[in-house]
């Protein structure tokens, strides 16, 4: 497993979202949230995601950037059979390794199809950078593979959890995040603003955010307390709960329903 970053003790993780058709809105990305509770959950937070296009250059040098900064890099998308899923070949670019067929992944694939279904294309997807780990597609068989610290999977969601399930066991993280949440309704975010500040201040060891929801039933805010001690994010979630009480609102423990 990588070493930490410099910048920071504990593992930290970035998310690389690649693909065009996010960019352009035709698909909604459904992966980062997931991939941001599992991390947290198991210790490893989730510090940047960012949505890059199907350009290689911006690519290989965007993943350049990542994987020097932190402990983790996880990127979704671009590992399919047509021209446009370009990931693999610009992670070995990347690395400066050639872009080869995978004996492993080629082996994988080719049993999964009829004689001659393993055409050209389908070949590209068992083609990776030298020295890739794979990483194992249990829902379609077509791997993902690792390279250093940069775990690269599929972009379809099924897949792409299924993917990183395989993962977990083997990444190293520190301990779980923890996340307590309280929600009010009728009380505006910029009452509580000064009140919240205050909190934070005295718990630097917990972050803590307030969310503001709309709803027909009537408005509020949702504060959260995330951190790696459970017993202090349960005690600024109490002082949050008696802000609300002294500022004429009524606390419900968890997130507002949807």
């Amino acid at each position: 497993m990588p070493e930490p970053s410099p910048s920071e003790s504990s593992p930290n993780a970035c998310v690389l979202v690649i693909g065009n058709e996010v960019l352009s809105g035709r698909t909604q990305d459904a992966n980062v949230k997931f991939l941001a509770t599992r991390l947290g959950e198991l210790g490893i937070p989730l510090r940047e995601v960012r949505i890059i296009p199907d350009i290689a250059e911006t690519i290989v040098g965007t993943v350049n950037e990542v994987r020097a900064r932190f402990t983790y890099v996880f990127t979704t998308g671009g590992i399919g059979p047509t021209h446009d899923d370009i990931t693999s070949e610009c992670i070995a670019a990347a690395f400066g390794v050639p872009w080869e067929p995978h004996p492993e992944a080629w082996a994988l694939l080719e049993a999964r199809y009829p004689p001659g279904g393993f055409n050209a294309a389908r070949q590209r997807m068992a083609t990776m950078p030298r020295g890739a780990r794979l990483i194992a597609n249990p829902v379609s068989v077509a791997p993902g593979f690792q390279i250093g610290n940069v775990y690269v999977m599929a972009g379809v969601p099924q897949v792409m959890r299924a993917m990183f399930e395989t993962l977990a066991p083997q990444l190293a993280g520190g301990p779980p995040v923890i996340s307590r949440a309280v929600h009010v309704a009728g009380v505006p975010e910029g009452t509580l603003a000064e009140g919240l500040g205050a909190i934070q201040a005295k718990r630097p060891a917990v972050e803590i955010g307030s969310y503001p929801f709309y709803r027909p039933a009537g408005n509020g805010v949702a504060v959260v307390a995330k951190g790696t001690d459970e017993t202090a994010a349960e005690e600024a979630i109490a002082e949050v709960s008696e802000l609300m009480r002294t500022l004429g609102g009524e606390p419900v423990a968890g997130e507002p329903p949807p």
